[in-house]
């Protein structure tokens, strides 16, 4: 069968046939790039053109240029192009030279194909490099994710070329005569990939001839693998993850019974920043004792009596607030306090998060602050007795990382209020109150 017939059924088959508007082709000059070109001309599949000079080659970069410009121009193809100073990008981004043309490369393109209401983008990856992409997945570790190699349809981004080999392409150029030039960085082992091409594939290829169309099959049983591997990792996220307000409980015990341990807690600690490093470290934690924890970027696990809590990471940028003025409404870490002025009530409703203080007995200024070690008060209810807020926090059972956001209210250095908990004794209001505060906090 001919590549132009493969490419057609293959179209169908992806159902690329279903695209309604004009597809965006990523074209850099190349062989592989300009046969796609060729297929999508002779399958009269409605096309432009994209071309994005990298300036990292010179003369030889803009040679490229011209070579697609002037092939748009006789075959009446419309021609996008951008030039991009990447090694400035380069410095600016700290990243590497491929790293950053690709994502100038696929930002531009998007780019160019929302503004014109292109269907899609296609590039020209091939048999070849899905099976590149493959063992450069399986050498770095990352897991059944990567195994189902280069998707042929990924958003708006389709790889209409997976079905063909670097042979099969080349076989094409030779046969229709394609115009193409050579990258001579495509020479170069120093890049990963190109390495992997120019010296394991053919090591490998001398043994086993069939390698780029047996990898390409299994990639296709790995993405079958991995669908079914999602759906049984989706069913443990139900069974183990409890959402209780904005944090998330996990059983200890019941985790424990689980298996392939390392794997489930791989993947039901992965969406919330944590590392295939700390997995071994999260199972610890599994056997410590209440008030160990491990963090991400943006969340920490605690563990607190029989559960791994799992709470949004909290930067802590401020833990002291002086208040001169009343009313007010302020943010302090997660919560949201008010402040104000109101005569005395007839009754006072039984809330933990409202506090009705007596205005007469506060020494302004006011301090809103987090609790620490050594804190206490007398706590409303209990007769002027005198209590630490920690031993407080242990016979309320108070979690671990709800007791990290608790403020308090103070004046002159005494605690007038545990925000969301208990009024201070001292500052209740009595027969003799002529002015109230009412404090609440969400």
């Amino acid at each position: 069968m001919s590549l132009l017939k493969k490419f057609q059924d293959n179209w169908r088959r992806n159902g690329f046939n279903t695209l309604q508007q004009p597809v965006l082709l990523a074209v850099s000059a190349g062989s592989d790039s300009m046969v796609m070109a060729y297929l999508f001309q002779q399958s009269a599949i409605p096309f432009a053109i994209a071309h994005c000079n990298f300036q990292l080659r010179g003369e030889e970069a803009d040679k490229d240029e011209e070579h697609v410009r002037t092939w748009c121009t006789e075959h009446n193809i419309e021609f996008h192009n951008v030039r991009f100073n990447t090694a400035a990008k380069v410095e600016q981004w700290k990243k590497g030279v491929q790293e950053t043309a690709r994502i100038l490369r696929y930002e531009w393109l998007e780019q160019i194909r929302s503004q014109h209401n292109y269907a899609a983008i296609a590039t020209a990856h091939h048999a070849n490099d899905n099976a590149e992409t493959l063992l450069m997945n399986l050498f770095k570790g990352t897991g059944i994710s990567g195994l189902h190699g280069i998707l042929p349809w990924n958003g708006k981004i389709i790889r209409p070329l997976l079905f063909a080999s670097k042979k099969d392409i080349t076989a094409y150029v030779q046969q229709e005569r394609v115009p193409y030039r050579e990258d001579a960085s495509n020479a170069s082992d120093k890049y990963t990939r190109n390495d992997i091409r120019l010296n394991i594939l053919p090591v490998i290829e001398q043994s086993f001839p069939n390698v780029i169309s047996s990898l390409n099959n299994s990639i296709q049983r790995f993405a079958d693998a991995e669908e079914l591997y999602l759906k049984a990792i989706e069913q443990e996220r139900k069974k183990l993850l409890e959402l209780r307000g904005k944090d998330y409980y996990v059983a200890v015990k019941k985790l424990q019974k689980r298996s392939p341990l390392h794997t489930i807690c791989y993947e039901l600690f992965k969406p919330f920043g944590f590392a295939t490093g700390q997995v071994q470290d999260i199972i610890g934690l599994l056997s410590s004792e209440s008030g160990h924890y491990l963090i991400s970027p943006t969340h920490r696990i605690i563990r607190d009596r029989d559960f791994l809590i799992i709470t949004v990471f909290d930067t802590r940028q401020a833990d002291f607030i002086t208040i001169e003025n009343i009313p007010i409404t302020l943010r302090a870490g997660t919560r949201q306090f008010k402040f104000r002025h109101m005569p005395v009530p007839a009754t006072i409703p039984a809330d933990d998060n409202i506090a009705y203080i007596d205005a007469g007995k506060l020494e302004q200024p006011l301090i809103l602050r987090r609790w620490k070690q050594g804190d206490y008060f007398y706590p409303l209810g209990m007769g002027m007795k005198k209590k630490k807020l920690s031993r407080y926090f242990i016979d309320k059972k108070i979690p671990l990382h709800e007791k990290e956001n608790v403020w308090v209210l103070e004046s002159n250095k005494r605690i007038v209020w545990v925000a969301g908990h208990r009024l201070d004794e001292r500052f209740k209001i009595q027969p003799a109150t002529h002015g109230v505060i009412i404090a609440t906090v969400n």
